[in-house]
């Protein structure tokens, strides 16, 4: 618990710091520290229903939109995190090269909520939109409605997405 608490406080300190460097965002920056706490906390329970290491998810979730912290946009976030997350990941001393490599994996494969990959990527792809639906936020994609509906297994009227 002490890893994952020191890892939030760290990407809490790099919200802070690229909040003064990028002012203007695509999501607003209370949001950033919000959903990296209760996206993490998602991701470590379907870690423990699926026999995933539940650090490491939760690690996962709370890195996995580090490319929109880092420039502020939500185009192409995904893929903009995955080398500074690695980064920053090596610089917290928390993770080993492998749990290093998995995580940004997982980082940059998120957005591509069409796809199915390793078990880890699948938690984080998972979390985040459990966390977007559970603060009432509508699916920005398709693929993204239809993960969610496959979780919950029900349709959900009134979700509104935009291709």
């Amino acid at each position: 618990m002490k890893k994952i608490l020191r890892l939030q406080s760290a990407l809490l300190n790099e919200i802070n710091k690229y909040e003064k460097l990028i002012p203007e965002r695509d999501k607003f920056i209370d949001w950033e520290r919000i959903h990296i706490v209760s996206c993490a906390k998602i991701g470590r329970i379907l870690a423990e229903e699926r026999g995933v290491d539940p650090v490491l998810a939760e690690a996962a979730c709370a890195c996995h939109d580090y490319g929109r912290i880092i420039t502020g946009k939500q185009a192409g976030h995904a893929e903009a995190g995955y080398e500074p997350v690695q980064e920053f990941l090596k610089g917290t001393g928390l993770f080993d090269d492998e749990e290093i490599d998995l995580i940004a994996v997982a980082v940059r494969d998120h957005s591509k909520k069409e796809e199915v990959g390793a078990p880890l990527d699948e938690i984080v792809k998972d979390a985040d939109v459990l966390d977007f639906y559970q603060y009432g936020f509508d699916m920005a994609r398709k693929s993204q409605q239809d993960r969610l509906e496959t979780l919950l297994g029900h349709k959900v009227e009134g979700l509104a997405f935009s291709e």
